[in-house]
């Protein structure tokens, strides 16, 4: 990535994680021998970006405990109202960058500073005011799908919920990793509305109105086993089989 083009990052892990079954907050679970977010720290770490704002909710104090030596900023987010909420959270810890925000999650460890360098260098080239990372989705089923314009550029993010059976039928998804121009996420923010049946802020909804002003939303698609999220003990088991596969067949990072 290009050193000249500044880059904030915000990390939301603010979630219960239910379906985990357990009292500990989902991005402490322990990945190998870590707390699964320590994963993605040492991953945003790599990109030198600058700063790097947490944002925690549940169990905030234990998850800031766990971060205490890593050298990040904490913001939170009380209660937790969605995606787009965390990011409003954090936007003040960041609000002087003039640059670009990349938009990670806590509770998805495995992908690699090698495809967010390629993301960011995408985003950066296109020109765009944003970009998402997508994957392409053996079973698609719970993802939000990407309908894309002919000129590839995005068109929409449309939710499963919301989708008719052609869109369902789509296997490219919306991985919830974004980069977003600043000033076109400072815009957009303030315009976001609970009006939905979850009743919360999302970050797709940026999305949405970035492509409705006519703002060019690009699309930059990487690996479904690196933007997976960790919502249940048997995929913590599985992103584990594949950590140690990667430290058997290690991949060259930077």
């Amino acid at each position: 990535m290009n050193s000249q083009k500044k880059l904030a990052l915000i990390i939301m892990a603010a979630g219960k994680g239910t379906r985990m079954k357990s009292d500990l907050a989902k991005v402490l679970h322990p990945l190998g021998a870590r707390a699964m977010i320590h994963y993605v720290i040492d991953t945003a770490k790599k990109l030198k970006a600058s700063p790097i704002v947490v944002v925690v909710g549940h169990q905030k104090e234990q998850v800031k405990c766990e971060l205490s030596q890593s050298g990040v900023r904490f913001t939170i987010q009380e209660p937790q109202l969605g995606t787009g909420h965390a990011v409003m959270c954090a936007i003040s810890e960041i609000e002087d960058t003039d640059g670009s925000v990349l938009v990670l999650s806590g509770d998805v460890p495995l992908i690699r500073s090698t495809t967010l360098n390629h993301l960011i260098d995408h985003h950066f080239a296109s020109t765009a005011a944003a970009t998402v990372m997508t994957a392409i989705a053996a079973n698609p089923s719970g993802y939000g799908r990407i309908v894309r314009r002919p000129q590839d550029t995005l068109a929409a993010i449309i939710e499963e919920r919301d989708a008719d059976a052609e869109t369902r039928r789509i296997t490219e998804i919306n991985s919830g990793i974004y980069v977003f121009n600043m000033s076109a996420l400072q815009e957009a923010l303030p315009k976001l509305n609970t009006d939905n049946d979850q009743k919360e802020y999302y970050l797709t909804d940026v999305v949405r109105l970035l492509v409705a002003s006519g703002c060019k939303v690009g699309a930059f698609q990487g690996d479904f086993t690196e933007v997976m999220g960790i919502n249940t003990v048997a995929e913590l088991e599985s992103a584990h089989e594949m950590l140690l596969n990667r430290e058997l067949h290690p991949e060259g990072e930077v």
